[in-house]
């Protein structure tokens, strides 16, 4: 089986075309996608999904470039619904240096609330990290909790092996998505040799990140997860089904779910 860790199964370029996106997954032996959040109307939209689509399981929480639309009425909502049965993570959070839709200081603000929340609940929180790694680093490294932990996802990881190996030591989980696949990134495709088996997950991040061979083809979606499982497989000398099934119980471990 497999297990797509991240996709925006609420996004515009998806919603009207969730059924036949479910069973194409399924048809490729998809067995469960975390659908992650973006902003509190994300949130319900992921958790209306979540409540008649079995496979379904949701994150709850406010995208680094949409803090600046949430108020604190909103915040308190999210917190409201991590409680929710179907709900296994906390994001999507993170800091984003590369767009300026939101200021930097909100963005920390947000992403510590995040954090707080995880600790609060139990569950992980899913890290977005684009273009500030150094100020992200300092971030989590402030956040550890009193064992020097965190239990955290560095998703769509696209950072330097320094960041890996430091995120690896407070006991996060790294996840890669469909640029791990494109063929420029050897560099990317070395630091995800090195993870450990038991801190590893994949993801779509659809319907964005499409993997190699679909790159460009369609909106990226969850039954796509198997190339960027082959391109693991092929960098880790180990087979698709060995990896598919080292992921997998990696995902369903983290998220506290029965198979």
């Amino acid at each position: 089986m497999l297990f797509d860790t991240h996709a925006h199964l609420d996004d515009e370029q998806l919603a009207e075309s969730t059924a036949e996106i479910l069973a194409d997954a399924r048809e490729h032996d998809v067995t469960h996608v975390l659908t992650v959040s973006t902003t509190l109307a994300s949130c319900y939209r992921s958790l209306k999904l979540c409540e008649t689509c079995p496979e379904v399981w949701a994150a709850v929480g406010i995208h680094p470039n949409s803090c600046h639309e949430a108020n604190r009425q909103q915040w308190k909502e999210v917190c409201e619904l991590a409680k929710h049965p179907r709900v296994v993570a906390i994001g999507e959070t993170g800091l984003d240096g590369y767009w300026d839709f939101c200021p930097m200081d909100l963005q920390r603000e947000y992403f510590l609330r995040h954090i707080e929340l995880s600790h609060a609940t139990g569950l992980p929180f899913i890290v977005h990290m684009r273009d500030c790694e150094p100020e992200m680093l300092e971030m989590l490294d402030a956040a550890t909790d009193p064992g020097g932990r965190l239990n955290g996802i560095m998703h769509s990881f696209c950072g330097s092996q320094q960041a890996a190996e430091t995120c690896l030591d407070w006991g996060m989980h790294i996840s890669f998505a469909g640029m791990v696949t494109y063929k420029k990134n050897d560099e990317l495709r070395a630091i995800a040799a090195t993870i450990p088996d038991d801190r590893l997950l994949v993801e779509t991040d659809s319907p964005y990140l499409s993997p190699h061979p679909a790159r460009g083809q369609r909106p990226n979606t969850p039954a796509l997860v198997r190339h960027t499982v082959q391109c693991l497989a092929e960098t880790r000398n180990t087979s698709f089904d060995e990896l598919a099934d080292i992921t997998s119980k990696n995902a369903l471990r983290l998220f506290q779910i029965n198979a």
